[in-house]
């Protein structure tokens, strides 16, 4: 049941209702196994990636470094949100409270805002790498990677604390229901019953934090492609761009369904598309992140297999 509290001549919501998931009776459980192999696929496949490249020596790298803090921090991010959808599927109770929403809220736009920071920094190491080969030793060194890792983290954390602040200082009267799959600043800003205007500010905050991010990956990615351009070597050109081409898809799915998300200002669309987009961004994209990672890695895959035949071999030990 959904909690109400009276206060003065207005009654106040304690409780936030998602209106988009199906009763388990009207198609729920169709949806919860889908979503629970995809969750259970993003566990397991960035937790072998995350300790594939920690017990790899020949993957203690800058970039690999990275992809490793990407595979924890996208177990991190799903995990905010995928279990709360699943339990949604399966329950009558589709409700959660304002302080879980604004908890759900932080962590999400936190983490996800700390995996921008990342990815922004692999396109700076990759761009050292292959514009500046000579240097690049010297340059990304272990000490640099962890402080960009550290200061990713700050910045995430550190972003979205004032909206997570002042939004828990709002009203919540009337209707309840949120139309999406999870708690995100419009749907839940839309259900305040005082004046949101600073919703104007929060959405330039976020297309501030998206454009700068996408422009330095963007102009990274530009120098990138005309030095390898410049490469007369065709082994040269393969290796560069196979090097590149795993963190620009990831870069393209996870900003492109950000960008279409959250940088539409006054831009409407259907319940039907908003949540199709939040799906992209939230489950497909670190869904895709391990396969593309390791499909056509060679690095990754012969440690892979290393790892798993290291295990078979200590099993066969034990007997």
């Amino acid at each position: 049941m959904t909690q109400l509290t009276a206060s003065g001549n207005q009654t106040m919501v304690t409780e936030f209702l998602f209106s988009m998931f199906p009763h388990a009776h009207r198609g729920g459980l169709l949806f919860f196994i889908p979503l629970l192999l995809i969750y259970g696929f993003i566990l397991t496949g960035n937790l072998i990636m995350f300790i594939v490249i920690q017990v790899g020596m020949a993957l203690h790298t800058p970039l690999y470094f990275f992809i490793s803090v990407l595979s924890f921090l996208e177990i991190c991010y799903t995990t905010t949100t995928i279990p709360k959808m699943l339990s949604c599927l399966i329950s009558e109770q589709k409700s959660i409270s304002v302080a879980g929403c604004l908890l759900q809220m932080y962590f999400f736009h936190s983490l996800g805002i700390t995996e921008s920071c990342v990815l922004t920094a692999m396109a700076i190491d990759r761009y050292i790498a292959i514009c500046n080969p000579l240097r690049y030793p010297t340059i990304m060194i272990p000490k640099l990677c962890i402080q960009l890792t550290v200061g990713s983290c700050f910045c995430g954390f550190l972003l979205v604390l004032p909206e997570i602040a002042w939004i828990s200082t709002l009203p919540f009267c009337g209707s309840n229901q949120i139309h999406q799959i999870f708690c995100d600043f419009t749907p839940v800003l839309s259900l305040a019953c005082t004046d949101t205007f600073l919703v104007v500010i929060v959405d330039a905050i976020h297309a501030a934090e998206i454009v700068a991010s996408f422009l330095v990956i963007a102009l990274s990615y530009i120098r990138i492609i005309i030095v390898i351009l410049g490469m007369h070597s065709a082994e040269g050109h393969h290796k560069a761009f196979s090097t590149c081409a795993a963190h620009l898809a990831v870069f393209l799915l996870f900003f492109g369904s950000v960008a279409v998300m959250y940088l539409r200002f006054s831009a409407t669309y259907s319940v039907f598309w908003d949540t199709a987009i939040a799906v992209t961004f939230v489950i497909l994209a670190p869904f895709f992140n391990p396969i593309i990672y390791s499909l056509k890695n060679k690095d990754m895959k012969e440690a892979i297999g290393r790892l798993f035949h290291y295990q078979k071999r200590a099993g066969w030990a034990g007997k």
